[in-house]
């Protein structure tokens, strides 16, 4: 994930830090002090449902318990955490170790059902599309084919024939379930310490404007 450098930051607090580990809660807290002073998040749709559930308290505390050795997830069954694991590593790289994927669950866990049939549709809808295009599940694709379906899938809108996207009542543009996936990725990555700086965030600044972001194979 490339990130344009020279974009101006805003003095958050005068001092040092304590130099101890943040919490998911105070990391999002400089988030949303960003967005405050930025007047937006780019990498993120305004509409997006990740947006509310960062401002949910009683979450950000849960998700301190998403490192423990016997964690198993809460909404997604083991297959659907398999493919959201391949699928964020390849739209934000550092997302397996940011533990994206589990914290996405948790949000999942504790959103309307709405939003919750709408990103397993969009999960089926990639995981199908990849059974299509070569006959394997998305995290059993070498690289090139995992750049290649969401190269194209972010360039343009291919219907999707998932039987699932139809139970959910609307079927999908290929391009909307990928938008929607990276919408939660990019949430849970960037409002992590992790993904905060790399935007640029060293611990005593907030952005003035938040820095672009491009990946290398225009997944963006």
């Amino acid at each position: 994930m490339a990130m344009s450098k020279g974009n101006p930051l805003r003095v958050l607090h005068d001092g040092t830090t304590s130099g101890g580990q943040l919490t998911r809660r105070e990391m999002v807290q400089r988030l949303l002090a960003g967005m405050s002073a930025a007047g937006a998040w780019p990498l993120v749709g305004t509409s997006h449902p990740i947006r509310k559930l960062l401002r949910n308290d009683a979450v950000l505390e849960e998700a301190e318990n998403l490192g423990a050795a016997d964690w198993k997830p809460v909404f997604l069954n083991a297959e659907q955490d398999e493919s959201l694991i391949a699928l964020a590593e390849s739209i934000v790289p550092g997302s397996t170790k940011a533990q994206v994927n589990r914290f996405i669950d948790l949000l999942l866990s504790v959103d309307n059902s709405e939003n919750q049939n709408r990103f397993v549709v969009s999960l089926t809808a990639l995981s199908a599309e990849a059974q299509r295009r070569f006959g394997k599940n998305f995290p059993s694709l070498d690289d090139n084919q995992k750049n290649l379906l969401l190269t194209d899938a972010s360039a343009r809108p291919v219907n999707s024939n998932s039987s699932d996207s139809r139970t959910a009542g609307k079927q999908f543009a290929l391009q909307e379930h990928f938008e929607n996936l990276k919408g939660w990725v990019s949430g849970a990555y960037y409002s992590s310490e992790a993904g905060m700086r790399e935007l640029g965030w060293t611990g005593d600044y907030v952005f003035e404007t938040f820095p672009g972001c491009e990946h290398p194979n225009q997944h963006r």
